[in-house]
C-alpha cells in the first residue's frame, strides 16, 4: 500500500487496472464519527473486491475512510487509470444503511471526476438502491440492487470482457436504456452459500492506519468481521434493501478461520461482528465457540442481537467464544410501542437480557429510540424507567427515521418536505410530525446518556448537579416543544388513554391502518 492510501497491486508501466473500488464514508466528514475515533475498513466493499480479483481481473481500492475523497480519489483516478470504478458501499456498516446526504454528495462527486476523464461508474448501495433514476440521470453506468457481487461479477465479464456497454440482461441492475428510459433487469435471489467468498480483500486497504487510530485512542486495535447476512425479524421502521428478510450464516469454522487470520495475521486485538442479528441459532453460536476455541482465534468482540435471543446457554457460549459486549435493540421501554414497531418483542425479555448477560459478565448495551408515531411523555418515561432498572453499560439514542421502503416511511411520507435524509450521524431531526420538535429529543438524548455514563463512575456533588440540570431543560422543554398535531395513528395510542375509547377507535380504524402481525420469515440457511 502506498503511503498516501492509494491502494492495488504494482502496475506494469503504461497498464492500467480493470476496476477500482471505492466507497463514499470518510470519517472527518461527519463530527460525531470523527469524534469518536472508531473507523472500520468498508468491509462490504472488500468483500467484492476479493471476489473480482480472484476472478482474474485486476483491481485496486481506494478507501476513502481515512483519505479526503474529494482529492484522493483524483490521484487514485490519476494513477491506476480504471477501465471501471465501483462506489460499492458498505452494507454491513449501518451509517451506510442510513442513507445520509454527505454520502451521497462524495459519491457524485466521485463520478464527476470519474466522468471527466471518460471511466463509467458503477454504484451499490441502500442510497442508491433506493433512488436508482436520480443516481442514474447524474450519469452512473448502472445502479446495482440487492446482494451485489454475483451481479457485479456477471457486468464485468460483459462490460470488460466481451464489450457489451448496453442493454444488459444480468439480474440485480437498473440503467438507462439508448432512449434514457428506466430498464430494471429484476431482482437476484440473495446467496445461500457464503463460504465460496474469499476473505475480505484487506491487503488492499491501510489496516495500520485503522490500528494506529483505535491504539492511540483506545489501547487495542479493532476491526470488522461478519459471519451472517439479512435479517428475518420485521421491525416495520428497518430499511433492508441489499440482503432482505432471508438470513444465511457462515460456517462457523469459516468464521473462525477468519478471526485467527485477523489475530495473528493483523495483529488485531479486538472485533466487532457487524451482523444485523448475531446468535439467532444457538446451535450455531455453540459450535462456533468451539471452533474459535480448536483454532486459538479467540478474541474480544462485541456483537448487535435481540434481547430474546440471549438464552442462558446462548450466553454462556457467547461468553465461551469471547464477547464481551452485546448492543441490543431495545428500542423502547413501552409495550405499545414495541408492538406498534412489529418489534415481536417484550419489554420483560430485555430486563431478562440484562440480567443475563451481567451475570456472565457480557457487557450489555441498548439501541432506544424516540418519536415513533404514538409515543407521549407517558412511553417516553418508561424508557426511562426501563434504562434506570436494567443500568446499561452503554447506549445510543436515534430518533425515529423513515426510510425508503419500510411501513413506517408509507405512514408518514405525506409528511417529509425537501428534506429527505439526516446529513450526518448525529442529525436527529424528526422529519414527520413527530410528538416533539427536535430540541426536545436532543435535549433527552443529552439527559439521558449523562445519567447512563454516571453508571459506571463515582459522580461527584457538581457532576450530579450537572445532571439535574439536563433533566431540567428537558422537562421545561417538554411543554414548550410539543407538535400541535403530531402523527398518532390509532394502534399507537397512549395506553394511559382510556381503554374503551382505545378500543373503539381501533375497530373503526381502516384495515390499512392496522399493525402487520409480528414475527419473521422461519426460513434461514448455514452454510
Amino acid at each position: 500500500m502506498d503511503a498516501n492510501g492509494i491502494n492495488g497491486a504494482p502496475l506494469r508501466s503504461g497498464a492500467r487496472t480493470d476496476v477500482l473500488f471505492t466507497h463514499s464514508w470518510y470519517l472527518w466528514n461527519d463530527a460525531k464519527q470523527a469524534q469518536r475515533r472508531q473507523p472500520y475498513p468498508p468491509l462490504g466493499t472488500l468483500y467484492a473486491a476479493a471476489l473480482v480479483r480472484e476472478s482474474g481481473f485486476s483491481v485496486a481500492v481506494f478507501d476513502s475512510m481515512l483519505e479526503d475523497p474529494q482529492t484522493g480519489i483524483e490521484a487514485a483516478l490519476d494513477r491506476h487509470r480504471p477501465r471501471l470504478v465501483v462506489i460499492c458501499e458498505d452494507s454491513f456498516n449501518f451509517l451506510s444503511k442510513m442513507c445520509l446526504s454527505m454520502a451521497r454528495e462524495v459519491s457524485f462527486a466521485i463520478e464527476a471526476k470519474a466522468r471527466e476523464r471518460g471511466i463509467p461508474v458503477v454504484v451499490h448501495g441502500s442510497d442508491s438502491t433506493d433512488n436508482a433514476e436520480e443516481y442514474l440521470r447524474r450519469g452512473f453506468l448502472a445502479v446495482l440492487k440487492g446482494e451485489c457481487e454475483s451481479t457485479l461479477m456477471e457486468l464485468l465479464q460483459a462490460y470488460l470482457s466481451n464489450g457489451q456497454h448496453s442493454l444488459w440482461q444480468i439480474p440485480g441492475m437498473v440503467y438507462l436504456g439508448e432512449r434514457g428510459d428506466l430498464i430494471s433487469t429484476g431482482t437476484r435471489r440473495p446467496s445461500i452459500d457464503l463460504d465460496r467468498y474469499p476473505f475480505p480483500a484487506r491487503d488492499l486497504i491501510a489496516m495500520e492506519s485503522y490500528a494506529a487510530i483505535w491504539r492511540d485512542h483506545h489501547g487495542r486495535a479493532s476491526t470488522n468481521i461478519v459471519a451472517s447476512r439479512g435479517c428475518p425479524f420485521r421491525c416495520n421502521w428497518c430499511a433492508k434493501p441489499i440482503f432482505g428478510n432471508k438470513f444465511v450464516l457462515r460456517s462457523p469454522d469459516s468464521v473462525a478461520a477468519e478471526m485467527r487470520s485477523l489475530k495473528f495475521g493483523y495483529g488485531i486485538n479486538h472485533l466487532w461482528f457487524a451482523d444485523d442479528v448475531f446468535a439467532l441459532d444457538r446451535h450455531w453460536v455453540k459450535e462456533f465457540a468451539e471452533c474459535v476455541k480448536r483454532r486459538h482465534a479467540s478474541l474480544p468482540f462485541k456483537i448487535q442481537s435481540r434481547a430474546d435471543l440471549m438464552r442462558e446457554e446462548t450466553v454462556y457460549a457467547l461468553r465461551q467464544a469471547g464477547c464481551e459486549e452485546v448492543w441490543m435493540g431495545a428500542e423502547s421501554g413501552a409495550q405499545a410501542i414495541l408492538d406498534a414497531m412489529d418489534k415481536g418483542l417484550k419489554v420483560d425479555s430485555i430486563v431478562q437480557a440484562r440480567e443475563r448477560l451481567g451475570t456472565a459478565g457480557i457487557r450489555a448495551a441498548f439501541f432506544l429510540q424516540f418519536g415513533y408515531p404514538g409515543e407521549s411523555l407517558a412511553e417516553i418515561e418508561e424508557t426511562i424507567a426501563l434504562v434506570r432498572r436494567c443500568r446499561p453499560d452503554d447506549i445510543g439514542i436515534s430518533v425515529s427515521y423513515p426510510l425508503p421502503g419500510t411501513l413506517f416511511h408509507q405512514r408518514v411520507r405525506e409528511q417529509l418536505g425537501a428534506k429527505q435524509h439526516w446529513r450526518d450521524s448525529d442529525d436527529l431531526s424528526a422529519m414527520f410530525r413527530a410528538a416533539y420538535t427536535d430540541q426536545f429529543y436532543r435535549a433527552l438524548r443529552n439527559a439521558l446518556h449523562a445519567e447512563v455514563d454516571q453508571y459506571t463512575t463515582h459522580p461527584d456533588r457538581e457532576a450530579m448537579e450537572r445532571l439535574q440540570a439536563l433533566w431540567d431543560d428537558v422537562y421545561r422543554l417538554e411543554n414548550r416543544c410539543r407538535n400541535a398535531f403530531p402523527t398518532e395513528l390509532p394502534v399507537l395510542r397512549s395506553r394511559a388513554r382510556d381503554e374503551m375509547d382505545r378500543c373503539a377507535t381501533e375497530a373503526a380504524a381502516p384495515m390499512q391502518d392496522a399493525p402487520l402481525e409480528c414475527g419473521m420469515e422461519a426460513e434461514w440457511t448455514c452454510c
